[in-house]
């Protein structure tokens, strides 16, 4: 069974987000970074070299595969930033109607700039998100 390769780290979260090139995701990405530090309670931390994320929750598969993964996190991506939904999104599409402009995969949430969504229903969608997993996780 391989091994998960993105593990939480003691790297800098600051520093990480220092070293992001573009001048508007780079602020885009501490504004994240507040509003999700905010409604977790948690500490920002990094996964692999390029995760910022949240509190954490343990994983088991029917495969038998198990592991420790971010509660909600962020990367700011060169095409996007991508938020970690875990949940998924089919339960918030009255939020994901009112946010804005995004695109998601199966729990990634995609933006090109923070200006482009509803930070209010932002704030509420990873709200909802992480009380979900840890009602999930109990």
């Amino acid at each position: 069974m391989a091994e998960l390769k993105t593990k939480v780290n003691d790297r800098s979260v600051v520093d990480f987000l220092k070293g992001v090139p573009d001048e508007r995701k780079r602020q885009d990405s501490f504004t994240i970074l507040e509003i999700m530090q905010q409604v977790t309670g948690e500490e920002a931390k990094m996964w692999g070299d390029s995760i910022v994320g949240f509190g954490s929750y343990h994983y088991r598969y029917a495969s038998g595969q198990e592991g420790d993964w971010l509660l909600v996190g962020f990367s700011p991506r060169k095409q996007n930033l991508t938020l970690y939904i875990m949940p998924g999104f089919d339960q918030y599409g009255e939020l994901l109607q009112r946010l804005g402009k995004f695109s998601t995969g199966k729990s990634c949430l995609y933006i090109k700039k923070l200006g482009d969504v509803d930070q209010a229903v932002l704030k509420d969608l990873v709200h909802q998100s992480v009380e979900h997993m840890r009602n999930i996780t109990k």
